[in-house]
C-alpha cells in the first residue's frame, strides 16, 4: 500500500477536479487522494465517483453536507488518513495554484528529516504568479504579521501546499484547532513548531488559478488578522507535548 496520501478540499471545482487527479496519478510516486466534498452543487463529487472505476482503490471521496470550511474538511482526511494508517499526508488545493510535481519536493523533504515540509512562496523572493499586486502584498505581509505577533520563522505562514509526517498529526489534538480559514494554516504550523517539530519550507512557484472561482473572502482574512493574537494568548496557558525520541527526525 502506498504510504503518501493527499487530501484535496473542493467545493464546485468540476472544472479543475477531474485533470488534478489525472495529473496527481500520472506522477512515478504512487500517491493516493482523498478529496473531501462540501456538498458542491457543481457536480465536482459524481465527477470524483466517476473516476474511482479508473483509479480503483487509489481514489477516495468524503462527502459532507454543506460548505463547513476548509480547516474542518482538513481535520476530517487527516483523521481519515490516520484511521488508515499512511505515513505522509499531503495538502493540496485543485485548481492547479499547487503544481502536483512539487509533491515529490515535499515527501523528499519529510523523508530526509522535516515533519512538515511546506511548499513556500516567500522563502526565496516571492514566487507568485497572475496575482494581482495588491493581493502578493497582502499576503506577503501577513507572513510578516504572523512572524511578528507569534516568533515563529516562517516566510510563508499561510501557505496550505504542505506535506506532514503521520506523527505530526496524530500528535496535535485537533479539538484544540480552532480556526477555518487562513488562520487555519497558520494554526497547524504554529502548533507544530510549539510541539518540537522540525519544520522546513520548500520553495515553490505558486501559480493562481485559471479556471473555477477563488474561496477568498474578506471574512478569511479577518479571520487570520485577529486570529494570530488570539492563538498567541492561548499558547501561554497550554502545554505542548514534544515528541518522542523515537519519533524526532534529524535537526537542521
Amino acid at each position: 500500500m502506498p504510504d503518501s496520501l493527499i487530501i484535496i478540499p473542493t467545493y464546485n471545482e468540476k472544472e479543475n477536479i477531474e485533470k488534478i487527479i489525472h495529473k496527481v496519478f500520472s506522477l512515478a510516486h504512487g500517491f493516493h487522494i482523498l478529496v473531501i466534498d462540501d456538498g458542491s452543487p457543481d457536480g465536482t463529487a459524481q465527477i470524483v465517483k466517476n473516476l474511482q472505476g479508473e483509479y480503483n482503490g487509489h481514489l477516495f471521496i468524503e462527502e459532507r453536507k454543506g460548505k463547513l470550511g476548509l480547516g474542518t474538511a482538513y481535520i476530517h482526511g487527516f483523521k481519515w488518513a490516520l484511521a488508515h494508517q499512511y505515513n505522509y499526508i499531503f495538502e493540496m488545493d485543485a485548481d492547479f495554484s499547487h503544481n502536483p510535481e512539487d509533491l515529490i519536493k515535499l515527501k523528499n523533504a519529510c523523508e530526509n528529516g522535516a515533519d512538515l515540509a511546506i511548499g513556500s512562496r516567500y522563502i526565496k523572493g516571492v514566487n507568485v504568479v497572475n496575482w494581482p499586486m495588491g493581493r502578493v502584498l497582502m499576503s506577503y505581509f501577513a507572513s510578516v504579521y504572523v512572524r511578528f505577533i507569534t516568533g515563529i520563522n516562517i516566510q510563508d505562514a499561510t501557505a496550505g501546499f504542505k506535506c506532514y509526517r503521520a506523527v505530526v498529526l496524530d500528535t496535535i489534538s485537533f479539538e484544540k484547532i480552532k480556526f477555518v480559514g487562513y488562520a487555519f494554516q497558520i494554526e497547524m504550523k504554529f502548533t507544530a513548531i510549539k510541539h518540537g517539530f522540525n519544520v522546513l519550507e520548500v520553495p515553490i512557484i505558486f501559480t493562481d488559478r485559471t479556471e473555477g472561482t477563488s474561496k477568498m473572502s474578506t471574512k478569511i482574512f479577518r479571520e487570520a488578522f485577529l486570529g494570530v493574537i488570539e492563538l498567541k494568548i492561548r499558547s501561554w496557558f497550554r502545554n505542548y507535548q514534544k515528541p518522542s525520541k523515537k519519533n524526532q527526525s534529524i535537526n537542521y
